[in-house]
């Protein structure tokens, strides 16, 4: 039966007609399709980028932590209201802190020892190194320049203002704390400092105390822990390490039962001191002399820069590895913080 108005004899179904609607129908269809097929949401494109190894985190309460894969290596605390920016912790490869906070049996008077920090006894007169008392100076942070993420390293710059107690400030400081990486959980800690003068000029005075200190974990300390110390030239302990030149001075001993591991402060051959004194106690702390032989002066507008590297490893020190860390870096170039 065929629709109302048509029949087997209509014109709408004449051979001219069917032959008409060949042409138009698949051109329609095809019209269709497109409209069709742009019509579908395209596909997301999913091209993800290589996560560096290391990073540099920035966190709440003024702190930047280096990690690597998510384990943190190290953390920059950096707060203006503190009396100078430390490093804690500082990770082991076991992931134990081999630093701490201040000194095991007299934490008041040596509140300052901040685990890895910068500072000095006498700045133009300032102490800028101790916590108590009248007329001390500050080292407050300003502001963080740059962070640096990649494979082989990871890094923080910041820059502070050396402010006597009246508010003056003395120097200006730009750091940067770098960790490059090494095997089996080990690493690098370089840390480079440009100190200017922007006033006056500036007296670093004779003192054993600054300009880096680092303050070891309790039992790694060779009173409470039986820890040793060792330097290049082979001296043990207190004793003999004490105030010695040198090109590297190490502390290790025991974080965990049955786990040993140690921290290497070494000195660069650029800073002007090299090979620096170090100043190291049996009860746990070791330091780079800058001023130990004498004053240093930085004149208006002229600039110091050092360069410090400690080497986070495993084990009791062997001096054999110890040189093979320390004559890369001792060939290393400061870092160029330009003008």
């Amino acid at each position: 039966m065929w629709p109302q108005g048509y029949s087997k004899t209509s014109k709408a179904f004449s051979s001219e007609n069917l032959q008409s609607h060949g042409t138009i129908l698949p051109l329609l269809l095809l019209i269709s399709l497109s409209w069709w097929c742009h019509a579908q949401p395209k596909a997301v494109v999913f091209k993800p980028r290589p996560v560096p190894h290391l990073q540099a985190i920035p966190l709440p309460h003024d702190q930047v932590s280096i990690q690597r894969h998510g384990l943190e290596r190290l953390r920059f605390h950096f707060d203006p209201s503190l009396h100078r920016p430390f490093i804690y912790p500082v990770n082991g490869p076991s992931g134990r802190s081999l630093t701490r906070m201040g000194h095991p049996h007299d934490p008041i008077s040596h509140s300052h020892h901040n685990s890895v920090w910068i500072s000095h006894y006498k700045v133009n007169g300032i102490d800028f190194w101790g916590d108590h008392g009248p007329d001390k100076g500050r080292i407050l942070h300003r502001r963080v320049e740059k962070l640096e993420d990649s494979n082989t390293h990871a890094a923080v710059t910041t820059f502070s203002h050396w402010n006597g107690p009246d508010g003056t400030t003395l120097l200006e400081e730009t750091r940067r704390i770098a960790v490059e990486d090494r095997t089996d959980g080990q690493y690098l800690i370089i840390m480079d400092l440009k100190l200017k003068a922007p006033n006056t000029r500036v007296t670093l005075g004779e003192t054993p105390f600054g300009i880096l200190g680092v303050r070891m974990a309790k039992s790694l300390g060779v009173n409470d822990g039986g820890g040793r110390i060792t330097n290049a030239e082979g001296q043990v302990n207190e004793k003999e390490v004490f105030w010695k030149k040198t090109r590297w001075v190490d502390y290790s001993g025991q974080i965990a039962n049955g786990v040993v591991e140690g921290l290497t402060l070494m000195d660069h051959p650029g800073n002007p001191n090299h090979p620096s004194a170090f100043h190291v106690r049996n009860d746990g702390w070791m330091g780079a002399c800058l001023t130990f032989e004498g004053d240093h002066l930085i004149h208006p507008g002229k600039s110091l820069q050092l360069r410090y590297g400690i080497y986070v490893h495993s084990g009791l020190a062997n001096a054999k590895i110890l040189e093979a860390e320390w004559k890369p870096f001792s060939r290393s170039k400061p870092f160029d913080f330009g003008k």
